[in-house]
């Protein structure tokens, strides 16, 4: 007994010179209770887990977006939005657990060997990827790897029963942001982009110099579905739209003063109409671009209320490659709003409640439903707006989801994956006469039918996935499934512009932000004129 008594005192003295050093009383706490845990408890521990867990617990207490990655998370997430990784250079999807190569980029490793559109890869390093139900990220990191290292694959191109193989030496593979970028009309360009990555800037003002030159006078900016990303990039495209001198957003903590970013000379695209697209899943980086556009009333702004994130959080790199990244800051519109939407404890439930007790409340059907507090209200500044604060920006002219067409059969189709592969085995099997009829997408979008047969197919292949054929939602989701199937094929034989071009005539944000934009009396009593 007096033996182990010594020995925890000896320990004792250990921990306090351990951490003797540190002058935070809390600190030397955590460090007393790792020591003690590492050194004394029944069974062997994970020191390394132990802390990420420790780490973890502390930032899952302060709020929904202040969160830790372990350095596998971190490059994934970095990836997306520095523009640029290592790889072969090509776009694909999975068809019955075969890779199929939906687009090769141009320039890039895979184009330079020859690899085309339509190819199946079977074989990686001569490991089989194909039929053996491998996940999607395991192929993808066989495929990745450091810029002029060399992989081999084995393909299976059309009918030939042979494989054939090709040595890519890896290279820097750019990451678009860009979605979409064409006229809508002769005087409306149209520029879709899904997040705000470090690139985006830059190939939004590619864009807009190319639809100018077409004769862009107005635009619609879509930002539906954009989570965002980088602050500086949304600072920067917001500052497309505004003269010099313009606040378009300033960050605020308790340990952060004050932080304003204005516009500058710059812009590209200071006159013309503009209407901005949002739903709710437009957060962040969307939201700080919106909501500077709608407080100068420099656009419309059209669709439904975004996410309501408006915390800031600052990147923390760890030794290993991981990453903590803090919330530090809140950000506020030039207006004065705080947009962030009510959030307890950093209770992730309460993000995913929010956008389901929207729907109850029929918010997502009906602007009438949406309630703000008086305290929520703001005026925008050249016009006088009424505007709100407390959870998103609520755009200037609400459009309802169309539960119409959307079905719960059409959601199990789209879910399982058929409607992607059917539109993939399509062009797969015509692929020659697709190319041959249709050199121009102009002239598939005017007259390319899906044939009834693809149809009757998708059936079946729903049959076979148990999803149960209800004839009365599959006629009401039938012009749907229809139009998503001629958008997927257009965007493999052509580009993913082509998608939007086809799969926007059956958005309604879309077509009221036409018709806005084309009638200035119209667009002018949005904005207060």
């Amino acid at each position: 007994m007096k033996r182990i008594v010594v020995s925890l005192l000896a320990l004792m003295i250990a921990i306090t010179t351990a951490v003797a050093q540190k002058p935070n009383q809390d600190a030397r706490k955590l460090s007393m209770a790792l020591y003690a845990i590492s050194n004394l408890y029944v069974d062997p521990v994970d020191d390394s887990k132990l802390v990420e867990d420790a780490i973890t617990g502390m930032l899952e207490k302060l709020d929904p977006h202040s969160n830790y990655m372990d350095p596998e998370e971190t490059k994934e997430m970095t990836e997306p939005l520095q523009g640029n990784f290592d790889g072969i250079g090509i776009q694909f999807n999975m068809l019955t657990d075969t890779l199929y190569v939906i687009q090769v980029i141009p320039g890039g490793p895979s184009e330079k060997v020859g690899l085309v559109a339509g190819d199946r890869i079977i074989m990686v390093d001569d490991t089989l990827i194909a039929g053996v139900k491998m996940k999607t990220t395991d192929i993808m990191k066989r495929l990745r790897g450091p810029k002029g290292t060399e992989v081999s694959i084995k393909v299976l191109r059309n009918k030939n029963p042979e494989l054939i193989e090709f040595k890519i030496i890896r290279g820097k593979i750019p990451v678009t942001s860009l979605d979409a970028a064409y006229m809508a009309d002769k005087q409306t360009g149209y520029i879709k982009l899904n997040r705000f990555a470090a690139s985006s800037a830059d190939e939004f003002r590619d864009a807009l110099a190319k639809l100018k030159k077409q004769g862009m006078k107005n635009l619609i900016l879509d930002l539906q579905g954009n989570g965002g990303g980088y602050l500086n990039i949304a600072i920067e495209l917001a500052d497309e739209f505004l003269d010099k001198d313009k606040l378009i957003v300033y960050t605020e903590g308790s340990k952060q003063p004050r932080d304003e970013a204005k516009s500058t000379v710059k812009g590209n695209f200071e006159e013309g109409r503009l209407v901005v697209l949002v739903d709710e899943s437009s957060a962040s980086a969307s939201e700080i671009l919106s909501g500077a556009v709608q407080d100068w009333d420099r656009g419309v702004v059209v669709g439904r209320r975004t996410f309501g994130k408006g915390l800031v959080q600052k990147p923390i790199p760890m030794p290993d490659g991981s990453m903590i990244r803090l919330t530090v800051a809140r950000y506020y519109t030039p207006t004065g709003r705080s947009i962030q939407k009510h959030y307890e404890n950093g209770k992730l439930e309460d993000y995913q409640h929010d956008l389901i007790d929207r729907y109850n409340r029929g918010e997502l059907m009906s602007a009438d439903s949406i309630h703000f507090p008086d305290s929520m209200k703001y005026n925008t500044l050249e016009t006088k707006r009424i505007v709100y604060g407390g959870g998103g920006i609520m755009p200037d002219v609400f459009i309802p989801v169309d539960t119409t067409r959307y079905t719960d059969y059409h959601r199990n189709l789209v879910a399982s994956g058929l409607v992607n592969r059917v539109s993939m085995s399509y062009l797969d099997r015509n692929r020659a006469a697709m190319v041959k009829n249709y050199p121009k997408f102009s002239q598939y979008k005017k007259d390319f039918v899906v044939p009834e047969e693809t149809l009757q197919e998708l059936i079946e292949l729903g049959k076979g996935e148990k999803i149960e054929f209800n004839e009365e939602q599959y006629n009401r989701s039938k012009p749907l499934i229809t139009l998503q199937i001629k958008a997927l094929i257009a965007r493999d034989l052509y580009d993913m512009a082509e998608y939007f071009q086809i799969i926007n005539d059956d958005n309604e944000s879309f077509k009221e932000a036409l018709r806005i934009i084309n009638d200035e009396a119209v667009y002018n009593k949005e904005l207060g004129r």
